[in-house]
Protein backbone atom coordinates (compact mmCIF):
# COMPACT_ATOMS: atom_id res chain seq x y z
CA UNK A 1 0.00 0.00 0.00
CA UNK A 2 1.29 3.47 -0.89
CA UNK A 3 -0.28 6.62 0.60
CA UNK A 4 -3.35 4.64 1.56
CA UNK A 5 -4.01 3.62 -2.03
CA UNK A 6 -4.10 0.05 -3.26
CA UNK A 7 -4.08 -3.27 -1.49
CA UNK A 8 -2.39 -3.84 1.82
CA UNK A 9 -1.15 -7.12 0.45
CA UNK A 10 -1.43 -8.63 -3.01
CA UNK A 11 -1.90 -12.12 -1.65
CA UNK A 12 -5.16 -13.72 -2.73
CA UNK A 13 -6.24 -10.81 -4.94
CA UNK A 14 -5.15 -12.27 -8.26
CA UNK A 15 -3.20 -9.09 -9.02
CA UNK A 16 0.31 -7.88 -8.50
CA UNK A 17 -0.95 -5.11 -6.22
CA UNK A 18 0.04 -2.27 -8.56
CA UNK A 19 -2.50 0.58 -8.26
CA UNK A 20 -3.17 2.82 -11.28
CA UNK A 21 -5.32 5.87 -11.71
CA UNK A 22 -8.19 5.85 -14.17
CA UNK A 23 -7.01 8.18 -16.94
CA UNK A 24 -10.36 8.00 -18.77
CA UNK A 25 -12.30 9.51 -15.90
CA UNK A 26 -13.10 13.12 -16.70
CA UNK A 27 -13.66 15.27 -13.67
CA UNK A 28 -16.61 17.63 -14.01
CA UNK A 29 -15.57 21.24 -14.33
CA UNK A 30 -16.98 23.73 -11.87
CA UNK A 31 -20.12 25.45 -13.10
CA UNK A 32 -19.65 28.90 -14.44
CA UNK A 33 -22.18 31.26 -15.94
CA UNK A 34 -19.64 32.59 -18.43
CA UNK A 35 -18.76 29.28 -20.05
CA UNK A 36 -21.27 27.71 -22.38
CA UNK A 37 -22.08 24.26 -23.62
CA UNK A 38 -22.44 21.08 -21.68
CA UNK A 39 -25.56 19.53 -20.23
CA UNK A 40 -27.84 21.93 -18.43
CA UNK A 41 -25.88 25.01 -19.43
CA UNK A 42 -26.52 27.61 -22.10
CA UNK A 43 -24.96 26.86 -25.46
CA UNK A 44 -22.24 28.94 -27.00
CA UNK A 45 -23.33 31.06 -29.93
CA UNK A 46 -22.53 29.64 -33.35
CA UNK A 47 -19.66 31.17 -35.28
CA UNK A 48 -20.80 33.65 -37.94
CA UNK A 49 -19.92 31.32 -40.82
CA UNK A 50 -22.05 28.48 -39.36
CA UNK A 51 -25.30 30.44 -39.47
CA UNK A 52 -27.00 32.49 -42.12
CA UNK A 53 -26.58 36.24 -42.45
CA UNK A 54 -29.41 36.86 -39.99
CA UNK A 55 -27.86 34.54 -37.39
CA UNK A 56 -30.27 31.65 -37.97
CA UNK A 57 -31.31 29.23 -40.64
CA UNK A 58 -29.16 27.16 -42.92
CA UNK A 59 -25.91 27.98 -44.64
CA UNK A 60 -25.85 28.36 -48.39
CA UNK A 61 -24.56 25.25 -50.17
CA UNK A 62 -21.03 25.25 -51.53
CA UNK A 63 -21.08 26.03 -55.26
CA UNK A 64 -18.19 23.68 -55.97
CA UNK A 65 -20.03 20.78 -54.35
CA UNK A 66 -23.20 21.56 -56.28
CA UNK A 67 -21.26 21.75 -59.54
CA UNK A 68 -19.57 18.42 -58.78
CA UNK A 69 -22.96 16.83 -58.07
CA UNK A 70 -24.33 18.13 -61.38
CA UNK A 71 -21.35 16.65 -63.22
CA UNK A 72 -21.90 13.31 -61.51
CA UNK A 73 -25.55 13.32 -62.56
CA UNK A 74 -24.55 14.08 -66.18
CA UNK A 75 -22.00 11.26 -66.19
CA UNK A 76 -24.55 8.87 -64.70
CA UNK A 77 -27.01 9.65 -67.50
CA UNK A 78 -24.28 9.16 -70.08
CA UNK A 79 -23.30 5.83 -68.56
CA UNK A 80 -26.92 4.63 -68.69
CA UNK A 81 -27.12 5.76 -72.32
CA UNK A 82 -23.88 3.91 -73.13
CA UNK A 83 -25.20 0.70 -71.54
CA UNK A 84 -28.48 0.95 -73.44
CA UNK A 85 -26.67 1.51 -76.75
CA UNK A 86 -24.36 -1.45 -76.10
CA UNK A 87 -27.35 -3.70 -75.40
CA UNK A 88 -29.00 -2.61 -78.67
CA UNK A 89 -25.91 -3.68 -80.60
CA UNK A 90 -24.43 -0.37 -81.75
CA UNK A 91 -20.77 -0.31 -82.71
CA UNK A 92 -18.20 1.37 -80.48
CA UNK A 93 -17.79 4.32 -82.88
CA UNK A 94 -21.55 4.96 -82.99
CA UNK A 95 -21.74 4.74 -79.20
CA UNK A 96 -18.89 7.24 -78.76
CA UNK A 97 -20.50 9.64 -81.24
CA UNK A 98 -23.92 9.52 -79.58
CA UNK A 99 -22.46 9.82 -76.07
CA UNK A 100 -20.41 12.85 -77.19
CA UNK A 101 -23.56 14.50 -78.58
CA UNK A 102 -25.49 13.72 -75.41
CA UNK A 103 -22.61 15.09 -73.28
CA UNK A 104 -22.64 18.40 -75.18
CA UNK A 105 -26.40 18.68 -74.79
CA UNK A 106 -26.30 17.79 -71.07
CA UNK A 107 -23.48 20.26 -70.36
CA UNK A 108 -25.37 23.02 -72.20
CA UNK A 109 -28.50 22.18 -70.21
CA UNK A 110 -26.56 22.22 -66.93
CA UNK A 111 -24.93 25.56 -67.81
CA UNK A 112 -28.35 27.02 -68.60
CA UNK A 113 -29.69 25.73 -65.27
CA UNK A 114 -26.77 27.30 -63.38
CA UNK A 115 -27.26 30.62 -65.19
CA UNK A 116 -30.99 30.59 -64.41
CA UNK A 117 -30.28 29.76 -60.78
CA UNK A 118 -27.76 32.58 -60.42
CA UNK A 119 -30.12 35.04 -62.11
CA UNK A 120 -32.94 34.14 -59.74
CA UNK A 121 -30.86 33.89 -56.59
CA UNK A 122 -32.03 37.26 -55.29
CA UNK A 123 -34.68 37.88 -52.68
CA UNK A 124 -37.95 36.12 -53.43
CA UNK A 125 -36.42 33.50 -55.71
CA UNK A 126 -37.19 29.85 -55.31
CA UNK A 127 -40.59 28.56 -54.34
CA UNK A 128 -43.57 30.46 -55.77
CA UNK A 129 -45.84 32.17 -53.23
CA UNK A 130 -48.85 30.29 -51.91
CA UNK A 131 -52.25 31.23 -53.35
CA UNK A 132 -54.15 33.75 -51.25
CA UNK A 133 -57.51 32.55 -49.97
CA UNK A 134 -60.27 34.87 -48.94
CA UNK A 135 -62.34 34.38 -45.83
CA UNK A 136 -65.30 33.38 -47.98
CA UNK A 137 -63.69 30.07 -48.91
CA UNK A 138 -63.51 28.87 -45.31
CA UNK A 139 -66.59 26.93 -44.24
CA UNK A 140 -68.48 27.72 -41.06
CA UNK A 141 -68.38 24.98 -38.48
Amino acid sequence: MYNGIGLQTARGSGTNGYAQSNTFFVKPRPRSTTSGGGPGRPHRPLPPDAAGADGGGMRKPNKEILEHDRKRQVELKLLVLRDALEEHGYTEDEIEERVAEARKAAEAEAAAAVAAEEAGSGRGAGRPPLPVRGYGSVGVF
